[in-house]
This record gives structure tokens, C-alpha cells and sequence, in this order.
């Protein structure tokens, strides 16, 4: 299941977890982190149980925990709570390589078993980025990886935090190199696994204009969705990287074309020449606006 938009909704909130049921959004991910204050935890995880426990049916919104680090105290105390509930997928953060996800995914076996839970049925999102060291270990990923894994994002605030930065965003607002090439490794790792590549957050979520612009570039580049921190946000998200009209209209006449030159690897389209990558694209675009049309009938 292809998912657009990944809303973040802080675990020890009642009013904000009920109206997270309501939004767009194509996930939730209730959050035990950052949102989460200390003293606060066990009444999270109790809220977050409770309330997968509520909402048994995913059809629509997909559930998801983001636990806390595996390398803190917390984590494994947080999905004993919570695997009681089902969750469809665990967020991970701050991961430094593969390994955390392999981890994660022993933790998640020994827990499904412990519920009688179908194995392998809980997958995994992983913030591949929010460590200085995870930036030089996205070959890892390539040397055997949980298939419980389904996504990726990268951690640009978080990133800069660990890499000592004051920002991570030039004078013209776009973001620094090392950024950028997180970024692109990210996105080149999620396609090498065949996992989903979803777009970081932007933090201004009262800037519309600038959250579209940055899911229409993701999207263009070859990520599929994008993390939301706040309830306005999944409508715009999902909205861009849902294929226009014209542009599945355009790619049913690329495979049309194609389909009507039998054997011919490059013909020729609306005066210019096309070949088997713009067919490739043309069927990936078709397949994803099947899965939406499906996903929201």
C-alpha cells in the first residue's frame, strides 16, 4: 500500500489522537519521542494502546507507534506496551545503520509471537538520518535488511543538530549541500531495497505554498509521500503526489503508442522521441494511480 501522508500525532494527547481519526491522512504515527515529555511516558503508552486497541479497522488509515531510540531504556518497555494493540508498523528513529532495523525486527518476531500475532504483519518506517553516523552507512541497508522494512525518510532537523549546525538551510531558504545529499542517498536507498522514499517534514505549517512546492519536488524527484506535523498538512500532501488527470492521461498514451509499435524500443510522441524509460515511468505512474483510486474507494 502506497501511503501519501504520515501524520505525526503526540501519543499522551486525547483530543488530538481522536482528531487525528478524522484528517486525510493515509497514516497516523502516534508518537511515544519527541512529543513526548518523560514523566509522560507510561501515560502515552497506555493512550496509545488503548487507542489502537479502539481502532481496529486500517482500512483507510494505517497505525503506526514511533517508539523511542533503541538505544535508550524506553524503547523496549514502549512496544511491550503497545504491541497488545496491533500497530500496523513501528517508526524508528535515530537508527545508525541496518543493524537498528534488523533489531527492531527480532524485538517485533518475539512480541507478535508473545500476541499471537501473524509474523512478519507489523512492517517498519525508519528515519534513516538523524545521526552523524547513519549519513555513511546507507550500504548497509544493500547487505540484508528486515523485509519488514517498507519505508525510509531522512532527518534534516535532527541531522543538524547532531552535525553541530546553527541551520541546515542556505540564505535562499533551500537546503545546504550535505543535506541535499543525504537526501538524494536516501531516495537512491529506498529504490535499490524497493522500500517507499518519503519526504522530511516542513516545519512552517503555515506556509502552504512552500509545503506544496517541496512535495512537488519530492515527488518529481521519486519520493512517494511525506511526513505531516501538523492536521492542515495530508490534504496538500496527499493532493501532490496523487498523478493529475493529464498526467495519467498522458501515460496511457505513452503506453498506447508503445502497444501500437510493437518491438520498437524508441517511437515517437507529440514531436518528440520516446523510449523505454518514459515507458517505464508511464506504467509506474499508471500502477500508483491504481493503488490510490483503490486505496480511497
Amino acid at each position: 500500500m502506497i501511503i501519501r501522508s504520515w501524520l505525526f500525532v503526540p501519543g499522551d494527547s486525547e483530543r488530538k489522537l481522536e482528531k487525528g481519526r478524522e484528517n486525510v491522512a493515509d497514516a497516523l504515527i502516534l508518537d511515544l519521542e519527541d512529543s513526548v515529555s518523560n514523566d509522560r511516558q507510561e501515560i502515552a503508552r497506555t493512550m496509545v494502546r488503548e487507542y489502537l486497541q479502539k481502532h481496529t479497522d486500517r482500512s483507510r488509515q494505517k497505525l503506526y507507534v514511533r517508539c523511542n531510540p533503541l538505544d535508550t531504556d524506553l524503547a523496549l518497555p514502549d512496544l511491550a506496551a503497545i504491541m497488545p494493540g496491533r500497530p500496523d508498523g513501528i517508526c524508528l528513529p535515530k537508527v545508525y545503520s541496518a543493524k537498528e532495523v534488523n533489531t527492531l525486527c527480532n524485538y517485533l518476531s518475539a512480541f507478535e509471537a508473545r500476541e499471537g500475532i501473524e509474523q512478519g504483519s507489523t512492517k517498519i518506517l525508519c528515519v534513516a538520518t538523524e545521526t552523524a553516523a547513519s549519513v555513511l552507512t546507507f550500504h548497509t541497508y544493500l547487505d540484508g535488511v528486515s523485509d519488514r522494512l517498507v519505508g525510509m525518510t531522512w532527518g534534516a532537523e535532527d541531522l543538524a543538530a547532531a552535525l553541530g549546525a546553527s541551520d541546515n538551510r542556505g540564505p535562499d531558504g533551500d537546503y545546504d549541500d550535505v543535506y541535499k545529499q543525504v537526501k538524494g542517498l536516501c531516495l537512491a536507498a529506498c529504490r535499490a531495497i524497493d522500500v517507499q522514499p518519503v519526504g522530511v517534514l516542513i516545519t512552517n505549517f503555515r506556509d502552504d505554498k512552500a509545503l506544496e512546492e517541496d512535495c512537488l519536488r519530492d515527488r518529481k524527484a521519486g519520493f512517494v509521500g511525506k511526513i505531516a506535523i501538523h492536521p492542515a498538512q495530508p490534504p496538500i500532501i496527499n493532493k501532490a503526489f496523487t498523478p493529475s488527470e493529464e498526467e495519467i492521461a498522458h501515460a496511457k498514451r505513452v503506453v498506447a503508442v508503445f502497444a501500437e509499435n510493437p518491438g520498437m524500443g524508441t517511437v515517437g510522441l507529440d514531436g518528440m522521441m520516446i523510449d523505454m524509460p518514459h515507458l517505464k515511468q508511464a506504467n509506474t505512474l499508471l500502477e500508483l494511480a491504481d493503488q490510490i483510486e483503490a486505496m480511497e474507494g
